[in-house]
């Protein structure tokens, strides 16, 4: 423990405050020697960075919590899947400078819970590179990051509808799964052009 707390630069009455209130996990124990680890220091650090950001410790805990009990990036994923999408990795710190004010609790449990974040170990993981930018861009709009998530779960039902369709329209006559797969392309193409169209309707309603 103060190895520990040294290397973390903080006294061991704060990681034993920091034990008790459940913020990093127990360590594991061989007789009477607790065997702390790197992950155990990662999350001090991040605890650190956190508070050095404004945030409470109460907020850090439901912090804590939510990414303890998020989903891996193997469930997000699913393994051996297709995916054209590139995942990142981030620390809590780095996601609150992404996010700033708006990576609450709240916002954090919207966006695992809508699959958008996971963890692998002691990091977490964005599903999508692209997603992530889109939705710190349009935070930057002033568009808050609810109703970004709000809108995601929209989309991502609508788009799940869409799959499928295009799916059972492919998956006939004999066809594989990699004509389904060498056909994607195509599938993309008519939906951006769509989306396209109905935003070019859609602009003089709202003029």
């Amino acid at each position: 423990m103060e190895e520990l707390a040294e290397e973390a630069g903080i006294t061991v009455r704060t990681l034993r405050f920091y034990r008790e209130r459940k913020l990093i996990h127990p360590p594991r124990r061989e007789g009477r020697i607790a065997w702390y680890d790197e992950t155990h220091l990662a999350r001090l650090r991040t605890i650190s960075a956190l508070l050095e950001r404004g945030h409470t410790l109460n907020g850090i805990a439901e912090l804590a919590e939510a990414f303890d009990h998020g989903r891996n990036v193997g469930e997000l994923l699913g393994l051996g899947a297709p995916t054209e999408e590139t995942p990142v990795r981030l620390t809590p710190e780095a996601l609150a400078d992404v996010f700033g004010a708006q990576a609450t609790p709240e916002n954090l449990a919207a966006a695992l819970d809508l699959g958008y974040l996971g963890t692998d170990g002691g990091e977490i993981v964005h599903i999508s590179r692209r997603l992530l930018d889109v939705s710190a861009a349009l935070v930057r709009e002033g568009i808050p990051l609810a109703d970004v998530l709000h809108a995601g779960r929209r989309v991502r039902e609508h788009t799940e509808a869409l799959a499928e369709l295009f799916t059972r329209l492919v998956l006939t006559q004999d066809r594989t799964e990699e004509d389904l797969r060498r056909l994607r392309p195509l599938a993309k193409s008519v939906v951006e052009a769509e989306l396209s169209l109905a935003l070019d309707r859609g602009l003089p309603r709202r003029s």
